[in-house]
């Protein structure tokens, strides 16, 4: 049984309440099937929450977040992240991230679950830091307040002090001028840092903007198949190369990184309208054949990252500050059609290149 028909079932089987077989199938996965469960490691993470269930499968995860915070915590996704995903790992006293940078985070998190509230602090009401509050009520505890430096409280806690308890912002000014006295509140440990890190390659084969329906799709593209493959029949594994969240956007960090690479795809997603390209939407994806071969690719390397025909997709010189880029259906028609309907300029999230090979049968 694969992997993907074995998680499946154990879907199933929690559904149907049959938890000795679904803690079993649980179990199975994370002892035999651990590379599948990384390669598509968002997919699971994402699912797992869902059922509130699978207490192993949730720490099997966990223990690769906490390590390397950054698949979660700069995804695109993570703003969307349900409540219970950021608590679990907010909990975990190993967890790899400076507490402002946890602090920083969570105000995102927080903000963007209303996004009514004004975009300049200065304008924000009374009502609106209770909003938040509210909100962020739960993680607030989690927050190691008394582990964060000075500075750090004063340019990034106290704009936001009026989400705080009052007992805590007073007892960590006492504690500051005088830090042997005791305090009401309770002061959680700071968290441990590890010494032993995972591999690299696991945190290389996931991706914070494709999903396996979209590597599934895209794989029957490269075989030019009539339908879309499933997980199950997909033959091909899609492997990172690239990420410019983690590696950088210069356009000579692309060409160092990816020339040299045969058989690659290159993901992107939209800022303000998380498209991404090439398929705005995955049930209505927009397939553009190259008609030109010889003008598929421009190796304009100095000033370009990835760029298809003639502006049909570009990445500009300046790219590597402001994210911007194009797509526009050229005069010169190297493709059949084009893969935006607008013609200027837009930024960008992030963007990934991945290397696609075929599975071992």
């Amino acid at each position: 049984m694969d992997a993907r028909t074995m998680y499946d079932l154990m879907i199933v089987a929690n559904e149907l309440e049959f938890e000795e077989l679904f803690e079993k199938l649980e179990n199975h996965l994370i002892e035999s099937k651990a590379s599948w469960l990384k390669i598509h490691f968002n997919f699971v993470y994402n699912s797992i929450f869902k059922h509130n269930k699978f207490k192993n499968l949730e720490k099997f995860c966990n223990d690769i977040v906490v390590k390397h915070p950054s698949i979660i915590f700069e995804s695109a996704e993570f703003t969307s992240l349900h409540e219970s995903v950021l608590l679990s790992i907010l909990k975990r006293d190993d967890l790899q991230m400076k507490e402002s940078e946890i602090w920083d985070y969570v105000i995102k998190w927080g903000t963007a679950q209303n996004p009514n509230l004004p975009e300049k602090l200065e304008e924000w009401s009374n009502e609106n830091f209770t909003t938040l509050k509210a909100t962020l009520q739960q993680f607030s505890p989690l927050i190691r307040y008394f582990h964060i430096s000075n500075s750090d409280v004063m340019y990034k806690i106290k704009p936001y002090k009026k989400i705080l308890d009052k007992q805590l912002w007073n007892d960590w000014k006492q504690h500051l001028i005088l830090p042997d006295q005791p305090i009401k509140s309770i002061i959680l440990p700071p968290r441990l840092v590890l010494k032993q890190e995972l591999p690299a390659r696991v945190i290389e084969l996931f991706s914070t903007i494709i999903n396996e329906e979209h590597v599934s799709m895209i794989s029957s593209w490269i075989d030019d198949q009539p339908t879309s493959y499933s997980s199950r029949n997909n033959p091909y594994e899609f492997q990172l190369i690239l990420r410019g969240s983690k590696d950088g956007f210069v356009p000579r960090t692309f060409w160092n990184i990816c020339d040299g690479h045969d058989n690659t795809i290159v993901v992107a997603k939209v800022e303000g309208t998380d498209e991404v390209l090439a398929d705005d939407n995955i049930q209505n994806s927009i397939l553009s054949r190259v008609k030109k071969e010889n003008r598929a690719l421009n190796y304009a390397h100095n000033n370009y990252g990835p760029y298809f025909g003639f502006d049909e997709f570009m990445m500009k010189f300046d790219f590597a500050r402001d994210k911007l880029n194009r797509c526009r259906n050229s005069v010169n028609n190297c493709y059949e059609k084009p893969i935006r309907t607008a013609s200027n300029r837009f930024s960008i999230i992030d963007y990934e290149v991945f290397k696609f090979v075929k599975k071992s049968t």
